[in-house]
């Protein structure tokens, strides 16, 4: 076996898992309202049952009715039981175990449904929820001390119906601000009586939950904590010293394994509950395998661990004795089958970019049937046809691959050398290597997979009508847009894609007309490649990054001053000069100086004119796909492509 440390058993009490997988609970907003099981929630953890997880953890199930929100999981009363029963038993069938994540919301419970109860230890005001910084300073208000015994009842009594649901274990959520948490917390815990103060009344509420919990299950049942290794970008946070001490009066408490997160609702620490590519892989395992060594406690390392080889090295190196692998499950349910068959290079890779998973509810850029699995599933054709794909991009890719593995003959042409379009251009720039990598990988995928792969190649008439095609999907892209502005033919004005693509390298002054995604990066593209640079990024907008999803943004928006990467808020550019870009802001004119200017203002379609007339003369059907039909994000191209090509 290729990893035989990852895909070896592991026994905790009366529970044995066959690996040391852990796919872990994930915000869905696939039950139904009043959060009840149903058929989208069940075929959505059971694809990842039968593709080999040992463990299938629950999103955050609420354990107290008064402050649980209409579109979370619920346990917190025996109508639910029905549906977890059900779902529970679909996990066994599909040769998984499952555990149920216990949560209580705390500050971030009526974010989701205005209509519950907010449940925080003491008054706090907070600047930023969720990752978004508010208009002004928002004051909420703390609980009576006597809803404090009966929250600790509602997870002793969420526990005892979890048992009865089939559940085989139960994560007790400590973490991400969450109730338990801000109790423990000392930036979020201000009370002055026995729940409050020192660390050992702050304690307090959270391990009265857990021995609640524990009352309430049996004696082989192990139950997990998830817990932040310390706080992160808030004032008086738990320390890993703090957190340590806590886990070893949960150990003693009961608690078998702890599973080690990052993150808060009230910060930029927002960014470690959800992680973007801007993080590195891997980048939580070091705390874990502290936490691991000084408590003893069974852990489970968490934190983009995306790939086969670094999960194997996480385990076989002692750091952690689990993974949580979420996000790569995601892309693709399969990971684990193919990865302890030794199959790494067939894994869609997730790539962090967090443009689905971030959504509610809950898709992936990577896999367009995650949330509709049961829907999706591919049928092989029973009419196979011969299918060109015109176009080598993400989306082309994605067809391609599809209709091959339904059964027909296709035929991909690519105008350029390589495969992966734009994706491609995307993983050049600063920290998102992965990009290119995947870009690659999906393209290594196609040629396995017998698709006739041929670059360099256009889709001239001559070519079409020699391959006797009975369906055309055209996925041709899309070409940076060029603003018609005086001075744009200047030699010093530049494209974002050669810029990515070193085809040019500007140095000295640098303007970058566009503060979206692409003139983010290539702004900080051009400040790495030369400390000297002086980089001025222009906007239109009010702000820099509006089509950015939160974690990326908050990870942008954080690198942009650090590496002093000037912006030009609200500034319309009027003309180019040899050596400055005139602009204009409150009908008033000023000057940015520069050597280069770099436009990135988006992208639009390449003109697909000439191939729709030539489909159209010869009644041949034909799709036209992703940028080639609009220019976007390339979870539309890949979710566009999906389904076309499971209709051809």
């Amino acid at each position: 076996m290729k990893h035989p440390n990852l895909f070896s058993l592991i026994k905790i009490r009366g529970l044995e898992l066959k690996n040391r997988i852990d796919f872990p609970g994930m915000g869905t907003f696939y039950t139904d309202d009043g959060g009840y099981v149903n058929d989208k929630f069940i075929h959505y953890h059971a694809a990842r049952a039968l593709g080999g997880t040992g463990l299938i953890t629950t999103e955050a199930t609420s354990v107290h009715a008064p402050s649980a929100p209409r579109n979370f999981l619920n346990i917190s009363d025996d109508k639910f039981l029905p549906g977890l029963k059900k779902f529970t038993t679909a996990i066994h069938d599909a040769g998984a175990k499952v555990c149920v994540q216990l949560w209580q919301g705390g500050l971030t419970a009526p974010l989701f449904d205005p209509d519950v109860l907010r449940f925080i230890p003491s008054d706090i005001t907070v600047d930023n929820l969720l990752g978004n910084p508010l208009p002004e300073p928002i004051t909420f208000q703390g609980c009576a001390k006597e809803m404090i015994p009966e929250v600790e009842k509602a997870f002793g009594g969420a526990a005892k119906r979890a048992v009865e649901a089939g559940f085989d274990t139960m994560e007790f959520h400590l973490a991400h601000g969450y109730s338990p948490h801000a109790f423990l917390s000392p930036a979020f815990n201000h009370r002055t009586d026995e729940y409050g103060g020192s660390f050992e009344n702050r304690a307090r509420f959270p391990l009265e939950c857990i021995q609640e919990i524990r009352r309430n299950i049996p004696d082989d049942m192990p139950l997990l904590m998830r817990i932040d290794a310390f706080d992160d970008y808030v004032e008086n946070g738990l320390t890993i010293e703090d957190v340590i001490s806590f886990c070893k009066l949960a150990k003693a408490e009961g608690v078998d394994v702890v599973n080690v997160s990052r993150g808060n609702p009230v910060s930029l620490g927002m960014k470690f509950e959800v992680p973007p590519i801007d993080l590195p892989m891997g980048y939580n395992v070091e705390y874990a395998a502290r936490i691991k060594e000084e408590t003893g406690l069974i852990t489970i390392a968490v934190g983009r661990i995306n790939e086969p080889n670094q999960a194997e090295k996480i385990i076989a190196d002692g750091k952690a004795d689990m993974v949580v692998m979420g996000r790569a499950q995601l892309a693709d349910p399969e990971f684990c089958n193919k990865a302890s068959a030794g199959n790494d290079d067939d894994i869609v890779r997730c790539i962090g970019c967090n443009q689905g998973c971030g959504s509610s509810p809950m898709t992936c850029t990577r896999n367009p049937a995650v949330g509709r699995e049961w829907e999706y599933a591919l049928q092989a054709t029973e009419h196979p046809k011969k299918v060109v794909v015109i176009g080598g991009g993400m989306g082309g890719l994605e067809a391609a691959i599809t209709l091959k593995q339904r059964g027909h003959e296709v035929v991909l042409l690519e105008e350029s050398d390589r495969l992966g379009g734009q994706f491609y251009i995307a993983g050049l720039a600063p920290g998102k290597s992965e990009m290119k990598e995947a870009a690659i990988s999906r393209g290594q995928q196609a040629i396995k997979a017998g698709i006739d792969v041929r670059l360099s190649t256009p889709a001239t008439p001559e070519l079409l009508d020699s391959l006797h095609a009975d369906t055309v999907i055209i996925a041709s892209g899309a070409h940076p847009i060029e603003l018609n502005l005086p001075g744009k033919d200047r030699p010093n004005v530049l494209n974002s894609f050669d810029v990515l693509e070193k085809k040019v390298i500007p140095k000295g002054k640098i303007a970058v007309i566009g503060g979206g995604l692409v003139g983010l990066e290539v702004a900080e593209f051009v400040s790495d490649a030369d400390k000297n640079n002086d980089v001025t990024v222009i906007e239109m907008l009010d702000e820099i990054g509006k089509d950015l999803a939160s974690a990326r943004k908050l990870c942008i928006m954080e690198r942009i001053p650090e590496k002093d990467i000037h912006v030009k808020l609200g500034a319309k550019c009027v003309e180019i000069t040899k050596d400055s870009v005139i602009i204009s802001k409150d009908n008033i004119q000023d000057e940015v100086a520069c050597d280069y200017v770099i436009m990135s203002v988006g992208s639009t379609s390449n003109d697909t004119g000439a191939l729709t007339a030539y489909c159209e003369e010869r009644k041949i059907p034909y799709y036209v796909i992703g940028d080639a039909k609009k220019a976007r994000k390339v979870i539309d191209a890949i979710a566009e492509a999906a389904e076309i090509a499971r209709a051809v």
